[in-house]
């Protein structure tokens, strides 16, 4: 059904210039030098069921000048604009048939972004003008089928054509081995929000994660990469705008070329690319490097009743994964819809946005969102899809770092263990093991030991490593790791749900108290917690795999309890600075930059193989042992009898691999005491020929972590571990 009525609030459009043929390659728009030597744009845009396409011109007061693309390559509209230059603002109106049972949703009236603009100018504000169909309409089981005629480039943002001509001559990539990685995943935006030596006018930006100050502490942390919630341009979801909240997270993407505008401090006309180039390269220059979390799995259109921004309007059939019945979207991904990555253009689409993020923009890697929507073939998931199989061949992409969140919501979508030997993966088996042994709701302590040694059991095939596993406590998404020992439901009001939104599974132990105790209250509960924040941060640093921090969590960063803080763009989802005041905080995060460096100065900790378990000398010495309070090597009935704690032998004289000049790796052994119990616990360090003696390096019973201990034992002593604590032992001698 088509609404006949007049347009209103139409942009004035004026006669275009003569397009000449321009190329079909590359798709976007992209100034180059013309046939004739005169400077110009070349516009492509790959419509397969279009029967006509338009770019659209816009000046500085929006009038509108439109001009078709009248030469058709392989399903690719093209054509060469001279004298468009850098800077001009534009977007596409696509002609076709209007017919949603059949999947087909043209509508020239909406002025739609192009996939591959390299930056965006504008925001999405979500007016019933931006729908491809009568969004008020009063059958609203049927709405989607009316067609709206109104105009709607007012109302949109505008792509900007942007010339690139950096070769990144200057700029020197870390490339930090896998093994030796500890990702800081973090907002551009809430990183920079409260920090006091970032000027105010740069922060939440790109710029303000560049600024001196912002680094400083992520080199006084140690981390190698930061992981950076999305930062392709994404649009806030109407339900969010109704009550006044925006999409703060950015897992609505709707540019996969383009990096978010409201990050840029120096402008939206173009000015937001060289500043994210600027802060790869002032990251680099610190040694970090730069992973982006990307958003791949669907788009901001979401379902059938959402808005016509782009991929809905250029190609409906073509983009999105359609169910049976056309009017709907299949969707694997709880957001309404679900790119079609098994498609040809598709898959060009994503692997044309993830080189340019390599190649022209400086990244060193990707964690993909909901991965396993990706790789789904027909329905199912598929470890030889086209999208793994693509990845797994480019010569560009087969070398950057590659993290999938391995599940999605549909059917069959949990797939942790399963991907293939290119990628690491987010394991959340990890985190649930390490949270529920420290809550004390482990039955026993079998899954403990593979989480703490590389999951074997998951990631042991295939040529496979033990940094295949991504460990986390925590991540953007839940209780930050200070709200994990303060809280056991979550308290997510702000966001206008009603409490349906943000998981019920949180594995948390408010140690006695919901949230922050009143004043006067009990100082114990505030010092338990604090130690079991030691015990979190120790037992991942020490976790063979890749350790994955959260920008504020080693000081005390709380959100009130949200444990879904997406849509918080104020003080509950910015990381507060001023916490480093406190010298509580300030001691928690000494700790936390202890261990990192601990971890960088010890291979055994770093391991680029899993444990084999078996003797290798004439000692009987193995490369990993576990012991018993008892000093007693733990036997099967122990793995599977309850248990509080876990004794962990690292030997440092049988680290397989050798370094870069041949030589064999040698290290100090470790012996790790974790003990989960409410009571002391008298443990027996294990003696000959596991060690004559140790040296105490780490106690998180201890508030004071400025300096290690260095307490001595011998072996066979018999030690006292504190109630929930971690003890780290170095073998002496």
């Amino acid at each position: 059904m088509i609404l006949g009525r007049e347009p209103a609030l139409r942009s004035v459009t004026r006669p275009g210039p003569p397009v000449w043929p321009g190329s079909s390659h590359p798709l976007g728009a992209r100034y180059r030098t013309g046939p004739d030597g005169r400077a110009g744009t070349n516009f492509a845009l790959w419509a397969q069921g279009a029967e006509a396409v338009e770019v659209c011109l816009f000046d500085a007061e929006g009038a509108e000048t439109r001009c078709a693309l009248t030469e058709l390559t392989h399903e690719i509209w093209h054509g060469f604009l001279p004298g468009v230059r850098p800077g001009q603002r534009y977007g596409f109106r696509v002609h076709g048939r209007w017919d949603p049972w059949t999947g087909a949703r043209f509508n020239p009236a909406k002025l739609l972004l192009d996939p591959y603009a390299r930056a965006v100018d504008g925001d999405f504000t979500l007016p019933p003008e931006v729908y491809g169909h009568v969004r008020d309409w009063p059958q609203q089981y049927i709405a989607d089928t009316v067609r709206d005629d109104r105009d709607s480039a007012p109302h949109v943002p505008k792509g900007v054509v942007v010339h690139d001509d950096d070769d990144w001559a200057d700029d020197v990539r870390p490339k930090t081995p896998w093994a030796d990685s500890v990702i800081y995943e973090l907002h551009v935006r809430g990183f920079t929000m409260r920090h006091p030596g970032v000027p105010e006018e740069l922060r939440g930006t790109y710029a303000g994660l560049a600024h001196p100050a912002a680094v400083e502490h992520l080199v006084k942390l140690g981390v190698t990469a930061v992981e950076l919630l999305p930062v392709h341009q994404f649009a806030h979801e109407d339900h969010l705008l109704r009550r006044g909240l925006r999409n703060y997270w950015g897992y609505n993407s709707v540019g996969y070329f383009a990096p978010h505008a409201g990050y840029s401090s120096s402008g939206t006309g173009g000015q937001q690319v060289g500043e994210f180039k600027r802060m790869v390269r002032a990251l680099h220059a610190a040694g970090i490097e730069v992973i982006l979390d990307v958003v791949y799995n669907h788009t901001a259109e979401a379902g059938e009743l959402g808005p016509t921004l782009s991929l809905r309007g250029i190609d409906n059939r073509g983009y999105y994964r359609l169910q049976s019945d056309q009017r709907r979207y299949a969707d694997y991904t709880g957001c309404g819809n679900t790119l079609h990555a098994g498609r040809p253009h598709v898959l060009r689409l994503i692997t044309d946005s993830l080189r340019y993020w390599v190649t022209e923009m400086g990244v060193d890697g990707f964690r993909f969102d909901l991965a396993a929507a990706l790789a789904r073939s027909m329905h199912d998931v598929d470890m030889l899809s086209p999208f793994l199989a693509v990845i797994a061949q480019d010569p560009v992409l087969r070398r950057v770092k590659l993290i999938a969140e391995p599940w999605d919501v549909g059917s069959g979508g949990y797939q942790v263990g399963a991907f293939p030997p290119l990628w690491t993966e987010w394991n959340d088996r990890y985190r649930d093991a390490v949270r529920d042994f420290w809550r004390g709701a482990l039955p026993d302590v079998r899954d403990l030991g593979y989480r703490l040694s590389g999951s074997s059991d998951l990631y042991a095939w295939g040529g496979r490593r033990p940094y295949a596993s991504v460990n986390f406590v925590t991540a953007h998404d839940g209780f930050t790791l200070r709200d994990l020992v303060s809280y056991e439901r979550k308290h997510n009001e702000a966001n206008g749900e009603a409490g349906r939104d943000g998981t019920n599974d949180n594995r948390s132990w408010n140690c006695g108290v919901e949230g922050d105790p009143p004043e006067g209250a009990d100082a114990r509960v505030g010092a338990l917690r604090r130690r079991q924040l030691r015990n979190l941060l120790t037992t991942l640093l020490l976790s063979t795999g890749v350790p994955m921090l959260v920008a504020g969590d080693e000081f005390g960063r709380t959100q009130g309890g949200n444990n879904n803080a997406y849509c918080q763009d104020n003080e509950t989802g910015w990381v507060d600075w001023s916490l480093l005041e406190d010298p509580v905080w300030q001691e928690l995060f000494a700790l936390a930059a202890r261990l990192v460096a601990l971890r960088q100065a010890h291979p055994v900790l770093r391991r680029r193989a899993f444990f084999s378990g078996r003797p290798r000398g004439a000692d009987g010495l193995r490369d990993l042992a576990w012991f018993t309070p008892a000093g007693k090597e733990m036997t099967e009935r122990d793995w599977y009898a309850p248990a509080a704690a876990l004794g962990m032998y690292l030997s440092g004289r049988d680290i397989p691999g050798r370094d870069e000049r041949g030589r064999q790796v040698d290290d100090d052994s470790f012996l790790a005491l974790l003990h989960a119990g409410d009571r002391p616990v008298e443990w027996v360090l294990p003696g000959a020929p596991w060690a004559a003696g140790y040296e105490l390096v780490l106690d998180t019973a201890r508030e004071d972590q400025a300096a290690p201990p260095g307490t001595r034992h011998r072996g066979g002593e018999r030690l006292t571990v504190p109630a929930r604590s971690v003890l780290l032992l170095r073998v002496a001698g």
